[in-house]
């Protein structure tokens, strides 16, 4: 049986972490799928997550198999919905699962879901009751992961107000 949990990014860990992304990168690009094609997320980005603490990895028998963040409170991109609503007070605190992506060594193994599994863990050790997290229009598997892990599709955000980087938001209220 393999030993598997979360633990936070370290710097040592960057290097692995960024050519896990540059390999979500590829994985998406060969799919026609539009979504972190732009430069997103970059190194810097990686090295925010750690410096800010946010940075997760997750760690099968001692290897690096997949990575995400979990943001805290608030993200801006959320702050407006189209074409739906959030459920809940309009100032909730609720973390947002962000960036994640498999190694390719790991891929097809299910594990993403363990990793938003921890991450909803994390969130609610950290006192939250609501997740949030988004995905690119296109990216159907992601979509099918995030409504398998107990999201509910709420509308649609806007990255960084730009009007053509819609991405489909959903929520999950733990209990």
């Amino acid at each position: 049986m393999a030993s598997t949990y979360l633990r936070k990014t370290t710097l040592q860990d960057l290097p692995t972490v960024s050519k896990i992304i540059d390999s979500a990168k590829a994985l998406l690009k060969s799919q026609g799928i539009d979504q972190w094609q732009d430069g997103y997320p970059a190194l810097p980005d990686l090295q925010s997550d750690v410096t800010n603490q946010i940075g997760y990895v997750l760690i099968i028998d001692g290897q690096i198999a997949g990575t995400a963040a979990l943001l805290h409170d608030h993200d801006k991109n959320y702050d407006v919905i189209n074409d739906g609503s959030w459920l809940g007070p309009e100032d909730a605190k609720y973390t947002a699962i962000h960036r994640i992506a498999m190694s390719p060594n790991f891929r097809g193994q299910h594990l993403s879901e363990k990793m938003i599994s921890g991450m909803l863990t994390l969130s609610s050790q950290l006192g939250y009751q609501q997740v949030r997290i988004d995905t690119h229009p296109d990216n159907k598997l992601m979509q099918h992961l995030i409504i398998k892990s107990g999201f509910i599709y709420r509308g649609n955000v806007l990255m960084d107000e730009d009007p053509t980087d819609i991405r489909r938001a959903y929520q999950l209220i733990l209990n």
